[in-house]
Formats: C-alpha cells, structure tokens, sequence
C-alpha cells in the first residue's frame, strides 16, 4: 500500500463516497475506505475521527467561506445584503464540476437519518456563526437570527435544486433566485 503519496485526503473521499453509493453507508468499513484508496486503515485515521467525518471534511472552510463572503458587502450594508454577498461566495465555492461530486454525497445522506440529522446539524452550525458575525456587524436580535436563518434555508433550497438530474444553471444563479424568491415574500 501507498503510504505517503499526495493527495490521500481526496483519495479517501473519492474511495469511501463510490463505496457509500455501491454498498451502503452502513456497510461499508474504514478498512474498505482504506484499500479502495490504497492507503492502510491507520492512515483513514490520521485523516478523520470516522467514516462520517469524510462526508462532512471542509465544513470549516465552508463556514469560512460563507462567513467571508460578508466582509465584500458595502460598508453599512443591512443584514440580508450582508447574507446575500455570503451566498454569492459560498455558491461561487460550488462549480459545476462538483455536481456530480455533490449529488452523490447527498443521496448517501438521504439514505441514513444519522447523517441526515448530522447535515442538519452542520447548517444549523452555519446559521449561528452567522448570526454572531451580524451581530458582531452591529445587527442586533432578533434579525442577526433571523437574517442567518433565512440564508442558510435559501442555500439549502438553492443547493437542493442545483443537484437535481434535470437541472443545468449554476450554483450561483439558483441561489439569486431563491433569494429573490424570499425578498419577494416580504412585498
């Protein structure tokens, strides 16, 4: 087995996400993952705590970008134009090359109500740093939550239809939609 060749991080990833798809979340072990990839099993590990955490690897980096994404908004921008240049940056984040990628991921989500429940709790994660950030902005309660709450579900409804096997537009013009789907509500 291949020990310290580069990229084992996305060799784990692409090895345990096929064997997910093939045989099931549950049956498949970190050993498996391991030899798919060519790595040994104490490899896995040096990488994630279990075979959970190689669904949801990056989550930080997402939070981060999503979280950037309002430093480019104009200065005294109020809280859904702050989120709305947050959805522009995580949905840039997304190209079409990931489709595939994410369609795959999330089907094996959908199939098990832990990882569902594990998915869940990743956004709802997202939706508090974002209220601390408005807030931090000077936004104060309850629109920081409100504001952070309302972004997170436009993502997840933009994210949601930009997998489905019929759809074609990009990431970030399912997301302007959905969000001018919301600002629409409240006309």
């Amino acid at each position: 087995m291949v020990r310290w060749e580069p990229g084992a991080t996305e060799r784990l990833q692409k090895a345990a996400l096929e064997l997910f798809a093939a045989q099931g979340f549950d049956r498949t072990t970190t050993a498996e993952i391991a030899e798919t990839a060519g790595l040994t099993q104490r490899t896995f590990f040096r990488y994630f705590a279990d075979k959970r955490d190689v669904l949801f690897w990056g989550q930080d980096a997402f939070t981060a970008v999503f979280l950037r994404g309002m430093d480019t908004a104009t200065e005294g921008a109020g809280p859904m134009q702050l989120i709305s240049a947050a959805l522009q940056s995580v949905a840039s984040s997304f190209p079409d090359e990931r489709r595939t990628y994410s369609r795959m991921r999330q089907a094996v989500i959908d199939s098990n109500p832990a990882l569902q429940e594990r998915e869940r709790h990743k956004l709802g994660g997202l939706a508090i740093s974002a209220a601390a950030a408005l807030r931090e902005r000077g936004i104060g309660e309850p629109t920081a939550t409100l504001a952070a709450e309302s972004g997170v579900t436009v993502f997840g409804i933009a994210f949601a239809q930009w997998i489905r096997e019929d759809e074609d537009r990009s990431l970030t013009d399912i997301t302007a939609d959905t969000l001018a789907q919301l600002r629409a509500l409240n006309a």
